[in-house]
């Protein structure tokens, strides 16, 4: 079985686009496997919980004080309770490709690490968007890390001690950990999951963070350099 993580932190305007993208991916012509979802409701005082349920998703609360990787690994844990031997991880303002899971399910790897495109660039500076996709390496062995287009089996994320209870950087965490036990890591440039440039965070230090110091380097006239790149020694290319 499949678990999709989403962790949730007042998401009531997006997370209904992520979660119809991750049903079209469950519903895939090729996966011959039943999918569940899971949201991780982090501290959230809108309607995230009732929109995530009217489509079918499992709902678990983040223990106080939250926090994305507690989120994270919260949604983890009720994954593994319920049997999935594979988790699929996004973002609740993310949509998937319908061919998301089903890709992920054809490597053969211990883990996935996807790109990401951004779809909104708001009122971001001209030229940003140019440079985050000079900053976005997204050919093979890219060893890019992005939460919003991962996946891990089970047994190998229990191996290597899971989400770690952090504010920020807990996918890069993950991976790291991964690395350290010898996981089999497709760094693959396929599939391409479309998330957002919104200016508030919902983690500091994130994504959102990331984009906004690519702008205000661009801005300053500085290098333009990405901290979300991460040494490949184990990468393997993608067989589907």
């Amino acid at each position: 079985m499949i678990a999709v993580l989403i962790p949730a932190h007042n998401e009531a305007e997006v997370i209904g686009r992520c979660l119809a993208s991750v049903r079209r991916a469950a519903d895939h012509p090729g996966l011959d496997e039943p999918v569940t979802v899971i949201v991780a409701l982090d501290r959230c005082t809108d309607a995230t919980a009732q929109i995530a349920r009217s489509f079918g998703a499992c709902v678990v609360d983040v223990p106080t004080p939250g926090g994305v990787g507690l989120a994270r690994a919260t949604a983890a844990a009720r994954a593994i309770e319920l049997g999935a031997d594979w988790l699929a991880i996004t973002d609740a303002d993310s949509e998937v490709p319908s061919d998301w899971l089903f890709q992920q399910r054809a490597l053969d790897a211990d883990a996935f690490c996807g790109v990401v495109e951004v779809g909104d660039w708001l009122d971001y500076a001209p030229g940003t968007a140019c440079a985050f996709e000079a900053s976005e390496p997204v050919g093979v062995d890219h060893g890019r890390i992005h939460g919003a287009n991962m996946g891990v089996s089970a047994a190998c994320y229990l191996r290597c001690g899971g989400f770690p209870d952090v504010a920020c950087s807990e996918d890069v965490a993950l991976v790291r950990a991964l690395q350290s036990c010898d996981a089999r890591i497709a760094w693959s440039p396929y599939p391409v999951v479309r998330t957002s440039a919104r200016r508030q965070a919902k983690a500091s230090g994130g994504f959102s963070h990331f984009l906004q110091q690519l702008e205000r380097s661009l801005l300053q006239g500085q290098p333009t350099t990405s901290a979300l790149v991460c040494p490949v020694p184990n990468a393997i290319e993608s067989q589907s």
